[in-house]
């Protein structure tokens, strides 16, 4: 079944959106009777049946509710400088939707290729991702800020049992993920631009509690290197799941 976004599922009736109304009736052609999951991204999926296949405010009627039957047992945050070409950026967010990732902030760094990103583009590709791989939670997508406001706001984001990991591609002190993740923690990882981050930046991040990582001998593209740790970190705790 397709998976449509709502503003609200609380009650027994949800009415999609024009837009969403429009690809329900026009385009898949659903009546009267067919059977949808509908969410508005709070961690419940519901099935439902249209009961009036309006396409400017078509109306479900909810069915059942359930949690999200893909919601991982760990948070994970990426905190990734912004690319120099937009769309590179655009990409990462849609695949990390994909695979797995609850936060995702755009920081400006010291040796950053690019000052500013479109948030409200990020915010739809993410609710398009979680919507082709049938998730009930929508990611927070938040404002670029500047790498040293992003450390002074981490004890503000939820933390629970964090593991701090920072990747970048100078000095010999850093680690595998492996060796310092360790399934069912909660992550915040911290991807640089193409020029790396500075060592004061390090310096910094590690004075927060930050760990230095490393993501192996090639040298990655920003993008790329957020998305090898989104993967990561998600087979990790697939395949490793933590002991309850």
């Amino acid at each position: 079944m397709h998976l449509f976004l709502t503003e609200d599922t609380t009650g027994p009736y949800a009415q999609l959106s024009a837009e969403e109304s429009k690809h329900c009736v026009r385009v898949l052609r659903m009546g009267v009777g067919d059977e949808l999951w509908v969410t508005s991204g709070n961690g419940i999926l519901c099935r439902a049946r249209v009961c009036n296949p309006d396409d400017r405010a078509c109306e479900v009627e909810i069915l059942e509710r359930m949690p999200d039957p893909q919601r991982r047992p760990f948070r994970l945050h990426i905190a990734v400088a912004p690319t120099k070409n937009s769309t590179r950026l655009e990409w990462f967010v849609e695949k990390a939707v994909e695979i797995g990732v609850d936060r995702i902030t755009p920081v400006i760094c010291d040796h950053s290729e690019r000052g500013s990103q479109r948030t409200d583009r990020l915010q739809k590709l993410a609710l398009s991702a979680m919507k082709q791989s049938l998730k009930a939670t929508s990611p927070v997508i938040d404002q670029p800020m500047k790498l040293t406001d992003f450390l002074k706001a981490l004890d503000s984001f939820p933390a629970g049992n964090q593991c701090r990991l920072v990747c970048y591609c100078f000095g010999d002190e850093r680690h595998l993920l492996h060796e310092l993740y360790a399934p069912g923690r909660d992550a915040v990882v911290l991807i640089g631009p193409e020029g790396d981050f500075s060592k004061r930046e390090i310096q910094s991040a590690l004075a927060k509690g930050f760990l230095p990582v490393t993501l192996g001998n090639s040298r990655l593209r920003t993008e790329t290197a957020a998305l090898y740790a989104v993967t990561a970190l998600n087979f990790m705790n697939e395949q490793y799941p933590p002991t309850p």
